[in-house]
């Protein structure tokens, strides 16, 4: 992710993109539940995400969880529970290159809309709700969602 212009992110947009990644994976996250009762690794993928962002874990930690929640993505073949899982995994992953912040949201989108038979309002009003919760500060940041 960069700023228009092709700017670098700086250490505390980054962080701010991560929070956001996560609160975007966490707004489906219940697609990958109700399937997966039992398996926390999205959860968990989120819970180090933001740990990351505040300075409470090493991204080794994060790209671990990363992997672990893609791994749950693999493992399930119900299709929006597949894209909350690889949001979630996005968020993770996006303490490493900040980029993922961008998958994860589209990720979200794909979660919402493969959640109903419907999927054109519910993936604008959950874009909406996105674009929304992502901090001023960020708004010109150019990103995939």
């Amino acid at each position: 992710m960069r700023r228009p212009g092709g700017a670098r992110l700086d250490r505390r947009e980054h962080r701010a993109f991560v929070l956001w990644a996560a609160d975007c994976a966490e707004h489906v996250l219940q697609a990958f539940e109700r399937q997966c009762p039992h398996d926390a690794r999205p959860r968990r993928a989120l819970e180090v995400a933001r740990a990351w962002a505040h300075g409470e874990v090493a991204l080794a930690d994060a790209r671990a969880a990363a992997f672990a929640a893609h791994a749950a993505a693999r493992a399930v073949d119900h299709p929006a529970a597949r894209a909350a899982a690889r949001a979630a995994g996005h968020a993770a992953a996006a303490a490493h290159v900040a980029d993922h912040a961008g998958h994860a949201a589209t990720y979200a989108l794909t979660a919402a809309g493969d959640a109903v038979d419907t999927p054109g309002r519910v993936i604008a009003r959950e874009r909406e709700w996105q674009s929304r919760s992502r901090a001023a500060h960020l708004l010109p940041v150019e990103s995939p969602a």
